[in-house]
């Protein structure tokens, strides 16, 4: 990887630099010996002057302000026609032929849907059919859930009471 060439302009940046973190560190410096002295003391080196700053006339500033309110102007006019300020558009209205079809097409779309769901569901095997029972099993099934039950609703009245 190839050194960078340090020319004047970075150098000269870099030297602007170190002398601001400079007197920063003399300022914090100067305002840590006031802290423990109890006296004021001034920094070492005075601080650079950026320059003199613009002035702007109250007539120039006007003359800005004017501008940009015409460009402001000219901006909105183009964004909103006239012809569409106060005129609302009127509302679209669906017809009872256009429901009737968007029913019809929703419910065709919704059986195709149920139909492959169903065509994915895997087929019973013959062993894992449903058994039929004998009566003689079903009468035994009612008499437990008969018992059950009435357990259930002694329960219910002794906590009732």
């Amino acid at each position: 990887m190839p050194t960078p060439r340090l020319t004047t302009e970075v150098l000269t940046a870099a030297i602007g630099g170190f002398e601001q973190q400079k007197l920063r560190l003399d300022a914090q410096i100067a305002e840590l010996r006031a802290i423990l002295t109890g006296t004021p003391t001034e920094p070492a080196t005075l601080e650079v002057s950026k320059g003199k700053r613009r002035r702007m006339s109250a007539a120039g500033r006007a003359r800005i302000a004017e501008a940009q309110r015409k460009r402001w102007a000219a901006s909105k006019k183009e964004s909103q026609p006239s012809s569409e300020k106060g005129t609302p558009k009127p509302k679209r209205k669906l017809s009872a032929a256009g429901k009737a079809a968007i029913v019809a097409a929703t419910k065709k779309r919704w059986e195709a849907f149920h139909a492959a769901r169903q065509a994915k569901k895997p087929a019973l095997k013959k062993g894992i059919a449903k058994k039929k029972l004998s009566p003689a099993r079903k009468a035994a099934l009612a008499a437990n859930l008969a018992k059950a039950r009435g357990a259930k609703a002694a329960k219910a009245t002794a906590r009732a009471q």
